[in-house]
């Protein structure tokens, strides 16, 4: 099953969190975001991985899937 256009988009903005800091987070400003960006924010908020709908801090849920996002990448990136 190929991922969509809205799936890479979730998956490109989770890879911008900080995995390091559960202190540190970001915001989608509706105004200057690409409108896929600000749609991956609210997707991700409806489900459950972002604490705001324009961004804002992991959850718990958001960092396991940044972990398995950066999981994935790395493997792809292998040649």
């Amino acid at each position: 099953m190929p991922f969509s256009v809205d799936h890479l988009a979730e998956l490109n903005l989770l890879g911008q969190f900080p995995s390091t800091s559960t202190q540190e987070g970001l915001k989608v400003h509706a105004h200057s975001a690409a409108p896929e960006t600000v749609t991956a924010a609210e997707n991700l908020y409806a489900k459950g991985l972002i604490s705001q709908r324009d961004g804002g801090y992991l959850t718990s849920l958001g960092a396991e899937a940044v972990e398995l996002t950066q999981k994935l990448q790395a493997i792809l990136s292998n040649p």
